[in-house]
Parts: structure tokens; sequence; C-alpha cells
């Protein structure tokens, strides 16, 4: 920055979209924002660049949307991309078993009925007593509040649905897998808060919806962001690392990596609990919430392999293996049936490897013959047709492991340093760990710093509230708990 620019009043610290959305947030405010990226490219864990072998988009891993994303959507309205979404409608998720496909869909009958027509059809993958073990968990969930969710917090999801009866078939089949696909980590290692937050979400709805991006991810909202943000006389830096946020007798203070340092009204630190650790004085990490409980938020990694084919494999957008701890990866994405301005009609396959600590060890040779292998599993095709390009892709953190003992770690935007707020996928924001949790912080962080300049703004939305049977449920509950199908959640703690 030149030396004019070295007093602001907003200092954003990370060009992901925690950051993005609270500078967009903040136009028409009147403040001087500048954010400020380490990368050469915007994004942070949802960035896109271009394959320079292939010429496709590549994203940092796969990533979908749900219908149920109300802070994403409204940034990509605000960025007029929200139409380059290719929804499955109707469809949940295609779960593979060789070459078997088990079809889990939602019909239109009131939550949470909606699962069971497909679940039923479905009883070879799902047998009925399995299916009725989950009864009474389903209920459950249905009740919960936020309150109940963080008192569930301190035991791990497996032990709560073993005491609530789901047998293990029916656990192995469903929990373990919707637990490493959403949550990131093993069922024995999750939250039960925080699963079943998502469950009671999954559950409440009459209809949502699964979506992609029908290009690379970041090119739905971050050269949109910058355009808006630079229009409306913000600043957007990239490869301008941050090496320390302070606070003096002056005010709160950013210095950069090249020296420099910048006075700011209002710090907003929009970054994961990895990176934040570094750059915020030892005595904060020793007395003040969030900043003392930094360590407690462990990475999840997770390894994407993209493969390229001379062919085209299959018409399916996405599906999923059928859980084996075993197995490297859980979920499959053919691009070319999902991108709209790709050139090639051939099969672009790119995966998720989840919590892949136990390939850490793996080549990337390894881990693409590997990739392949489980593709021809279910698509037999693929050991015929010829692999022409690969990229492996390594990321040391998709989100937090939500452990038992996190959700009640989970900061609020406002932190106890005066004009220092956190923004990202970690923040108190009632939903799991995601890109609709980032864009959720980074509204209420730009809400925050509008109602310190005297303009208010709602900006942050929340879900809408469950329907059918669900929303009876949840009404009901407060008045019911302790009859047998109302538990206490405090019976399950240890």
């Amino acid at each position: 920055m030149s030396q004019q620019d070295s007093s602001m009043d907003v200092v954003i610290v990370g060009g992901g979209l925690a950051g993005l959305t609270t500078a967009v947030g903040l136009i028409g405010t009147g403040l001087s924002v500048a954010v400020f990226e380490q990368d050469d490219i915007l994004g942070g864990r949802a960035r896109s660049w271009i394959d320079k072998t292939t010429g496709d988009s590549v994203t940092v891993g796969p990533h979908i949307f749900l219908s149920e994303y109300p802070n994403m959507l409204q940034l990509l309205r605000i960025l007029k991309t929200e139409n380059c979404i290719v929804w499955q409608r109707g469809k949940f998720i295609d779960i593979a078993k060789g070459e078997k496909i088990y079809k889990i869909n939602m019909a239109p009958l009131p939550p949470p009925f909606n699962f069971l027509p497909s679940i039923i059809r479905e009883r070879e993958f799902f047998p009925i007593r399995d299916i009725l073990s989950n009864r009474r968990a389903a209920w459950f969930c249905m009740g919960l509040s936020e309150q109940d969710v963080l008192r569930l917090d301190r035991v791990d999801a497996l032990s709560v649905l073993k005491k609530l009866g789901v047998t293990d078939n029916f656990i192995n089949r469903f929990w373990r897998f919707v637990c490493m696909s959403i949550m990131n980590v093993p069922l024995e290692k999750c939250s039960a808060g925080a699963l079943f937050r998502f469950f009671k979400l999954m559950v409440s709805h009459m209809q949502y919806d699964v979506g992609f991006a029908d290009r690379g991810l970041g090119e739905l909202f971050a050269p949109q962001a910058q355009a808006l943000i630079e229009k409306s006389g913000g600043k957007v830096f990239t490869r301008r690392a941050v090496e320390k946020i302070s606070r003096n007798s002056s005010g709160l203070e950013v210095k950069l990596a090249d020296g420099s340092a910048i006075h700011a009204k209002y710090v907003v630190a929009a970054l994961p609990p990895t990176a934040l650790k570094h750059i915020v004085p030892e005595n904060w990490k020793a007395a003040k919430s969030p900043f003392k409980d930094l360590e407690f938020f462990e990475p999840s990694p997770y390894i994407s392999t993209y493969l390229w084919f001379d062919k085209k494999l299959t018409r399916r957008q996405f599906w999923a293996r059928e859980f084996d701890e075993k197995d490297l990866n859980c979920d499959f994405y053919d691009y070319s049936n999902i991108y709209s301005h790709r050139t090639s009609p051939h099969s672009l396959i790119t995966t998720n490897c989840i919590y892949c600590q136990r390939a850490s060890s793996m080549t990337d040779k390894q881990v693409v013959q590997t990739t392949l292998a489980e593709l021809a599993q279910f698509l037999p095709e693929a050991k015929r047709a010829k692999l022409v390009h690969s990229l492996v892709v390594r990321i040391p953190m998709a989100i937090h492991c939500p452990h038992p003992g996190t959700e009640r770690r989970r900061p609020p935007v406002v932190t106890p340093v005066e004009n220092l707020f956190v923004a990202g996928d970690w923040c108190r924001t009632q939903v799991p760990a995601s890109m609709e949790s980032a864009c959720c912080a980074g509204w209420q962080t730009a809400e925050a710093i509008r109602e310190k300049e005297g303009k208010p703004k709602k900006m942050a939305r929340k879900g809408k509230p469950g329907q059918g049977i669900a929303r009876a449920v949840e009404r009901v509950t407060p008045a019911m708990r302790g009859l047998p199908l109302f538990p206490d959640p405090r019976i399950f703690i240890p």
C-alpha cells in the first residue's frame, strides 16, 4: 500500500468467502475498506484456477450447494451468479455399491416422511428393521433446540445413536456416510450436537436440493466480489500476507509481511483458526476467547483427485460409495456433466478423500491408482478408458473437525478486543462449517460494524423454519420433555 493508505477504516485479513462477504456487506457505508489475501488468487478454501495442461477450471476441492443455503445464495444474487448453479432437483444422493446404485430422493410429502418412499424402495440397502430403528433418533432430532445441541456437544454421535436404539447396519450404511461426507470426521469422533443439528435440517424440510457450480467454484464469487468492492471505492490485494494483528493505545494495527503497518478503526480476521493463531499476540491466546481456544479447532484434511479421460464414462453428475473405512474416496463428480462452458465432452472425474490422515503417506501416483480402482468398481468402463491427465490436490484443512466440545467453542464474530472481529465457517452460525457458515459469519460481521457506525442493516439470513410434522414436534417438545418420545438430551451425557 502507498503511504497515504497507511490508515484505513476497515482492514479485512483473508480473501475467502467470509472476508469477501464482509466487504460486500460494507458497501454503501462510506467506510474505506481493504482486503488482504496472502495467496495469489482470491477464494480461500473455495478458490479455483485453470489447469495448465487441459485448460479446465479446477477448484481446491469439490463443494456442494444446498438450496437451504440462504446466506451463500444471497451473496451470489448480489454478484449476479445465482443462476450458475446446476441443481439436482428432487435428488439427494446416489450411493454406489459395486456397479449397483441406490437412489435416495425426496418425495413431496410432509417431513420427515419425504425420505421414506425412496428408503423403502431401496430396502435391499436399508432393510425395514434398520429403517424402523432410526425412528426414535429422527423424532429426537426434530425436537432439538440450539440449547439442546450445545448440551449434546459434550458427547460423541455414535454413543448417542446406540443409546437411541439405531442398528449397527443403519449406522454403518447411513450415519457413518453422512457424518464423514458432511461433518468431515468419523462418527465416533463427531459431536452429537453438531451432527444432529444437520440431521434436523434434513428431516425438517419438504424439499431441498443439492447443486454444483457450473464452472470453477471461485469463478462464481471471487472476481465479481473484487470488482464490486473496487467499484465502490474499496481495495483488494493479493500476495499480501499479514504477519501480526495487535492493539495499542492508538487503536488496532495490522503489520504486513513486507514490514509496513496499517492503522485501522476496525479489523476483521477472516481466517481459519490454524492461520489466526499465528498472527495474534501470545497474551491474547493465553487469556482471551476465542483466541485461547484456537488450538482446539483441529483441521480435517482432505485430498481431491482429478482424472481426465479420453471418453465419456457416465451421464451422472454426482454419486458416493457405500461407506467403508478402508476406502480412500467418499464421493465422485463428473464435471463433464456439470460444467456448462467446457469444450471437451470426455469425462473429468474428481473425488474427495475426506479426513485423509490415512493417506498421508501415499504418493500422488498411489492416490491416482487407488482412485482409479475404486472408480472402476462402479464404472468398469474406466478400466478400458485412457487416463490422459491427473491432478492430486492436498488440502490441509477442509473445515475444522467438529469434535465433542467444539460447538460450545465456536465464537461469535464480535471479540473481546474492541473493534476486532473474526469471520469464518468456524464461527457461531448455528449451521455446520461450510460455505454457508462462512457467508453467514461475513454478513454478521458487516452487520456488527454497521451497527457501530449507526448504519444498521439486517444482512444475515436464518434458514426456513421446519415444516410439516417436524415443525409440530419442535413446538411441543419443550412441554413434553421427559416422556418416552421426548427424551431429555441430558440423559445421554455421562
